[in-house]
């Protein structure tokens, strides 16, 4: 938690006068299922993970319904978060899975 706080590339780093405001949601993943079929995964319900040589990438199940994204959209963004190019999960050695999430969320 304080690496992300502290050290995501992607954000800026959280400062003291924002602490006040922040609300914590755990997610607690289930274990990771192989997808046969990309294009029935269900949004809102399928976390994503994939991996390709030494690189993988993870986004969790209410991400995709956050932004409003369709399935192959979803399958794209996680490409990109590993630092791959869109489609990759279409690539035969790419190792494509699944997840639940029981999220956990701080009251406001």
């Amino acid at each position: 938690t304080q690496a992300a706080a502290s050290r995501d590339h992607r954000v800026p780093p959280v400062n003291r006068d924002e602490l006040k405001q922040i609300r914590i949601d755990i997610s607690v993943l289930s274990p990771l299922a192989p997808v046969d079929d990309p294009l029935r995964i269900v949004i809102g319900r399928d976390g994503l993970h994939i991996s390709w040589r030494d690189r993988s990438g993870i986004l969790l199940p209410q991400v995709a319904t956050q932004f409003g994204w369709d399935d192959k959209t979803f399958l794209d963004q996680v490409c990109l978060k590993a630092g791959l190019p869109k489609h990759a999960w279409e690539w035969p050695s790419s190792r494509l899975s699944r997840f639940s999430a029981l999220i956990i969320e701080e009251p406001r």
